[in-house]
């Protein structure tokens, strides 16, 4: 391949000055993209902690967390969403991880004893699957068979 004869008569710094150029104006683009997506994400960020804070919305708490994993305010959101959901140790699970990112972080240990104590008394409680109804006996034998 032979260079036109303009660019073949350039002197060194010349042509290095023109390849700078040419490699700082190739990558404008890439740079405006990156930026464009840097954007997008940090709406989409904005928009999931939104719906996770506001309507308890546990996959949008956990896609906000996917782009932000380290927010402590977030994991506390997605433990609230949980407590909601009926899932208290996943509750506890991230209340606990929101603790050891951010230990002085207020509330997040009463949050913690709150659930921990509704899942005992859950437990304790009689007429659950755990306790029986009512204190009763159930068999797999048949009618029949039973002596009551």
């Amino acid at each position: 391949m032979t260079l036109p004869v303009r660019i073949r008569s350039m002197s060194r710094p010349g042509f290095l000055v023109l390849a700078l150029v040419l490699v700082c104006e190739a990558a404008r683009p890439l740079e405006a993209a990156s930026l464009s997506a840097d954007k997008a994400v940090a709406a989409a960020l904005k928009r999931d902690s939104a719906r996770c804070r506001s309507q308890a919305d546990v996959d949008a708490c956990y896609d906000a967390i996917r782009r932000s994993p380290g927010d402590p305010a977030l994991l506390v959101s997605l433990a609230d969403a949980l407590v909601r959901a009926q899932r208290p140790a996943d509750a506890i699970r991230n209340y606990r991880r929101a603790a050891a990112l951010a230990p002085n972080m207020p509330g997040v240990a009463a949050k913690i004893s709150a659930v921990e104590a509704k899942m005992s008394s859950r437990r304790a409680r009689p007429g659950d699957r755990a306790g029986g109804a009512a204190g009763k006996r159930y068999s797999n034998a048949a009618p029949e068979t039973q002596s009551h």
